[in-house]
């Protein structure tokens, strides 16, 4: 298998080939048309798809339910479509709703011809995860999900599971999220140790907290805290019986009408099995400008639950130009497996890992976008989510214009 394949941001574990770096924005942007092109009868892919160090993914035109995931690998995707597909959906015009605990295939919008010292990694976006749609990338002959080897010509399928609620979506809706990366662009415990030492990575209050203070694992990981205290609601329980959400409308529902609010006066919170919440970080995290970051799943040693999708932070999350004003709260995606499982303020609960980026971006993480998705998050649900909305909106209709138009920019982070 290709090293760079084997050692994605993904698979620290991995043997580390040379030291490399995500590509930003300018690059990513040089890549369109030749290295990352539309499929034949998508639209052009637009500039608002570019993020700091990544490129936001879309939907195309017909979403297929299928009896069962699967990883690719001998037998090609199209092959084992046909085996498990039990009904198509079009994404077109008002769009469809996929059912929550039911599998969907989706062919992307993109493809990929990377050249051979460039691999691809995979995301979903914030917005896909705090809406509990769960997502995996898969291509063509490659054994590994969210990943592209270095090489890789070829389309890019979406599966899609939505776990909590039914959601509507539509050809052009951005739920994943890719980067491209050269050589190993993660940085070891050393390395991430210096950063720290010149530029703190976390605050609590108005104060960073001190290198002594923070925990390094062995494998660059930046160890970090759930934060309960100091928040009401201290966190969000998605409810059981809802009505459809629409993915790409921002600030379509009221939060409550799809969440329940926790409250934590003593500190700790029990979360029931198979429930679905959303918690935030006691620290405030930074990535400075010539970095990125992704946090890793929780390790099964710290509990019985399941802890975010590995999601990614572009470059610039949380910083800003005066030390005293940095750091932005990460929001946590949890699930509690099969028991009852309480949770505490300050347990040890996610890593976070950082990657050298080949320089700083053109435009930071959230930069021209307003809204408390980015530089002000706190406990912030998706952006299809309005706070202390009193009623509920339908879904209504959002047909767009022409094949693969996109998603309402400013939309889901």
């Amino acid at each position: 298998m290709n090293e760079l394949a084997r050692a994605t941001p993904s698979h620290p574990n991995a043997r580390r080939p040379a030291p490399g770096h995500l590509l930003v924005d300018r690059e990513i942007e040089c890549l369109i048309g030749t290295a990352v092109r539309p499929v034949e009868g998508a639209g052009a892919i637009a500039r608002a798809q570019l993020q700091a160090s990544s490129l936001d993914l879309r939907l195309g035109p017909v979403a297929y339910r299928i009896r069962a995931g699967f990883l690719p690998g001998r037998t090609p995707i199209g092959e084992r479509l046909a085996e498990l597909e039990t009904s198509r959906l079009s994404l077109e015009h008002g769009g469809a709703v996929l059912e929550k605990g039911l599998v969907y295939l989706v062919p992307l919008e993109e493809e990929l011809a990377l050249p051979a010292d460039l691999a691809a990694t995979f995301n979903p976006r914030s917005s896909t995860g705090r809406c509990d749609v769960f997502t995996r990338i898969l291509v063509e002959d490659h054994p590994r999900v969210h990943a592209a080897p270095a090489g890789y010509h070829g389309k890019l399928w979406l599966e899609v599971a939505p776990l909590s609620f039914p959601v509507r979506l539509l050809r052009g809706d951005r739920l994943a999220q890719a980067r491209f990366f050269r050589g190993e662009p993660a940085l070891d415990s050393d390395e991430l140790r210096a950063i720290y030492a010149r530029t703190p990575l976390c605050y609590v209050g108005d104060r960073p907290v001190p290198i002594e203070e923070v925990r390094f694992d062995g494998e660059g990981g930046l160890e970090l805290h759930l934060g309960l205290r100091d928040r009401d609601p201290s966190g969000w329980r998605a409810q059981s019986h809802t009505g459809v959400l629409d993915f790409g409308r921002e600030g379509a529902h009221s939060i409550e009408d799809f969440w329940e609010a926790v409250h934590s006066p003593a500190g700790h919170s029990i979360l029931a099995p198979g429930s679905f919440y959303l918690f935030a970080s006691r620290e405030r995290v930074v990535v400075p400008p010539e970095l990125a970051a992704e946090m890793l799943p929780v390790d099964v040693d710290i509990g019985e639950l399941r802890n975010n999708y590995a999601g990614f932070f572009d470059n610039g999350f949380g910083w800003h130009d005066e030390p005293e004003r940095r750091g932005t709260p990460a929001v946590l995606e949890v699930r509690a497996h099969d028991v009852p499982f309480l949770v505490e303020d300050g347990q040890v609960f996610f890593r976070l890992r950082y990657f050298r980026t080949s320089g700083a971006p053109e435009r930071l993480y959230g930069a021209g976008r307003g809204g408390t998705s980015y530089r002000d998050q706190d406990l912030t649900p998706a952006r299809c989510f309005r706070p202390g909305a009193p009623a509920r909106e339908g879904p209504g209709a959002r047909a767009r214009e022409g094949p693969g138009a996109g998603a309402r920019e400013g939309g889901n982070r």
